[in-house]
């Protein structure tokens, strides 16, 4: 039996950081991972993603180049090949650099495997066994195929194998009108493939206030994507390249399907059960605020707890475990300001409640609007698409929330995550002076809206 002074399952965007810093420190780790170094942001999720996204959006603005007074000689063209290449080498970089930094650390052991708890202690890698007297899980999460009928007679795609298609499909239907199916819908549909959502629910990105929901609608619809609502009978048949969908007595006849209905934790198969370690009733690890499952010793961090789905928020799990742990501070899961970003075009900046959580509780509250169209940055390159808007408590002038759906709202959303990490009352930052012309210079008259 092998002994260590920790054990990391998984090398995510938590655990890789967290077991370094104990290797620095002078312990002895083992750092596990099935099968790629990085997690879903590396190898399947942020990276790749977004770099097919910057691809689908340079063929977008060159399109529109005339509108700019530029000639460019002919309708662009998309090669899907350099595509995928391009967006794998982003991939393979840091993957790539990854592994290079972490075997250089000395004290730091990676052991490739699946990797199975036998008791609250150990676990076994092939024909190893481990112990320590602390463990750490951070196996991310993957795709969800629902039981659709006829889904197993048909070729489909799904958020990671979609990354190695290095070709444009004719039609692609995206089963799923949340936050990945809407990324891979805006971009195939701007690299040049006819396009066709299919949600289950009455409107895209259920998450999301009504009139937020709507405006997405607006800004894919208006690049040419059909949009199919309230499916709530969704069925399969055909063949490669001649698949048909039928949902609610619609038929679509589509190329290729794109299945984007959620993701499930990687738990189900670490013998979770023979270590005591307790999961909810959809196999996501239960935490505490400090990240400790029931069982002493063990914590699970990033997207298999459950109290996040990004990179950000798995290495904000990473920096409270080691304050905890290594820093003798008390840092807690729920100080954290909830935040995210949606990465179609122009993108959505999100932070804290929505106003319709705001009101649940019957709470005294303030909103106010404003259309991108009052922004000079987005006048001036013509993106003047989405709002922005910012909810509010009445009494004690708490930022409660912001969403900003246009351009750069992925940036300048941090203006109120700042803010709201700092707790600064909204009537305090409405003097701010911001410089023009930003898309944040609109943040203070929007928050003199509340007044």
């Amino acid at each position: 039996m092998d002994k260590y002074d920790a054990i990391f399952i998984g090398a995510g965007q938590a655990g890789p950081f967290l077991a370094a810093r104990m290797a620095e420190s002078g312990l002895n780790v083992a750092l596990i991972e099935r099968k790629f170094l990085g997690g879903t942001c590396v190898n399947a999720g942020c990276m790749p993603t977004k770099t097919l996204v910057a691809s689908a959006r340079a063929a977008h603005v060159a399109r529109r180049a005339e509108d700019f007074g530029v000639k460019i000689g002919g309708r662009p063209t998309v090669d899907m090949s350099v595509v995928r290449n391009r967006a794998s080498k982003v991939t393979m970089d840091a993957r790539n650099g990854l592994g290079e930094w972490l075997g250089n650390l000395k004290g730091l052991a990676i052991i490739y495997g699946h990797a199975r708890f036998t008791a609250a202690d150990t676990v076994e890698v092939g024909d190893k066994t481990l112990t320590a007297p602390r463990i750490f899980v951070n196996v991310g999460a993957r795709p969800v195929v629902p039981a659709f009928p006829g889904i197993g007679d048909v070729p489909y795609l799904t958020s990671t194998s979609i990354l190695d298609v290095d070709f444009l499909p004719r039609h692609l239907a995206v089963i799923g009108g949340s936050y990945i199916g809407l990324e891979f819908a805006q971009m195939y549909r701007r690299f040049g493939s006819e396009v066709t959502i299919i949600e289950r629910g009455p409107r895209l990105a259920p998450r999301e206030d009504d009139d937020v929901s709507s405006a997405i609608r607006d800004i894919l619809v208006g690049e040419g994507i059909t949009i199919h609502l309230g499916a709530t009978e969704i069925a399969f048949s055909g063949h490669k390249g001649n698949i048909t969908v039928k949902a609610d007595g619609m038929v679509h006849e589509v190329s290729h399907v794109l299945i984007a209905t959620g993701r499930r934790p990687n738990t189900d198969d670490l013998g979770l059960e023979a270590a005591g370690v307790d999961v909810d009733e959809r196999g996501y690890i239960r935490v505490n605020d400090r990240l400790e499952t029931n069982v002493p010793g063990i914590w699970a961090l990033g997207d298999c707890n459950g109290r996040g789905a990004f990179t950000h928020t798995s290495y904000n799990d990473f920096e409270i475990a080691a304050a905890n742990l290594l820093d003798d501070e008390d840092r807690l899961v729920s100080s954290r300001v909830p935040a995210y970003a949606l990465y179609i075009d122009p993108p959505l900046g999100r932070v804290g409640m929505t106003e319709r959580d705001a009101r649940a509780p019957g709470r005294n509250v303030l909103v106010s609007t404003r259309p991108m169209a009052r922004v000079g940055r987005a006048k001036e390159r013509d993106e003047t698409l989405g709002f922005m808007k910012v909810v509010a408590d009445a009494d004690t002038k708490a930022i409660l929330g912001a969403t900003i759906l246009g351009i750069e709202g992925d940036e300048a959303i941090h203006g109120f995550i700042d803010a709201m990490t700092a707790g600064t009352r909204f009537d305090e930052l409405q003097w701010a002076v911001p410089v023009h012309p930003t898309v944040s210079e609109l943040i203070p008259t929007l928050l003199r809206g509340l007044s």
